[in-house]
């Protein structure tokens, strides 16, 4: 997996010592940090989240769990988590929740902000930016690891939101610290039923942040940085915001472009519509 995106790598202090991508830290606590103060807030944690079957509980308590996982593997320490498949993730979660019963609010949202700490505290300690233990979705340096991190809660924070009616926390500053994330997982969440047969090359640029370029052939996945791509079949454009949350699952494609929020041209302007099938959201 390509994992080269602009910002993917830490940077080493003056007194030799490793820092995260700027902005990565304060983004990963401020989320954090929201996402607690909507749990506090939430008055009954038994509320549906909609478009899942989780409630507001089951999503707190999943990122507790979640955060504590991530804390871990950042310390260097193995956790295993399903095999990275959907299927063996959403055994996982099951797993999880089933084991993990504290539904209450308070607790939940300390232990989201306290797990956050201990993320952070960890990579503090790191002496290098190098490879974390084996994640859920694979192997990852740390800076992508804390990408991972920051897309988890906002997917997740998202939800929560959405199911208590409040504004979301996705903003385009965020999105692109998301995607060192995103594009190193890419290859590995593509759809081999939907990439089978295909044969194509995107150029993908969301608005006022990254490009890069996404190839398929003979059921490969392949991604790569930048916009200086040849021989590209189809040009995608799109709000920064609505990339994220229809590559998490978010948001349906087709109301995306209703809005105006993603374009598509090129000799081949109708993969454009296609792009999203062929990816699982991780």
């Amino acid at each position: 997996m390509w994992s080269g995106a602009s910002g993917v790598h830490g940077t080493e202090r003056q007194d030799g010592s490793w820092a995260l991508p700027e902005g990565l830290e304060r983004a990963i606590r401020g989320t954090a940090e929201e996402i607690a103060l909507l749990v506090r807030n939430a008055g009954d944690t038994a509320l549906a989240v909609p478009g899942s079957e989780w409630t507001v509980g089951e999503v707190a308590a999943h990122l507790a769990v979640a955060n504590e996982l991530m804390a871990d593997l950042a310390a260097g320490r193995e956790r295993p988590y399903g095999d990275g498949t959907p299927q063996s993730l959403a055994a996982a979660n099951a797993e999880s929740l089933a084991v993990f019963t504290e539904r209450r609010a308070e607790p939940l949202a300390t232990m989201i902000t306290e797990q956050c700490e201990r993320f952070l505290d960890a990579l503090a300690r790191s002496a290098a930016d190098g490879q974390a233990p084996a994640t859920p979705l694979g192997l990852m340096n740390r800076s992508v690891l804390a990408s991972y991190l920051l897309t988890h809660m906002l997917g997740h924070g998202y939800d929560l939101a959405r199911a208590l009616k409040r504004p979301h926390m996705v903003d385009a500053a965020r999105v692109g610290l998301c995607m060192p994330f995103m594009l190193s997982v890419m290859p590995r969440v593509a759809d081999p039923a939907a990439t089978a047969g295909l044969e194509a090359r995107y150029r993908i640029r969301l608005r006022g942040g990254e490009t890069f370029g996404v190839s398929l052939a003979d059921g490969v996945v392949r991604v790569s940085p930048g916009s200086d791509l040849r021989g590209v079949d189809c040009t995608i454009r799109l709000d920064p915001v609505a990339f994220l949350l229809i590559a998490l699952g978010r948001l349906d494609p087709w109301r995306a472009i209703a809005r105006g929020q993603v374009l598509a041209w090129g000799r081949r302007p109708w993969l454009g519509p296609r792009f999203p099938t062929l990816f699982t959201a991780p």
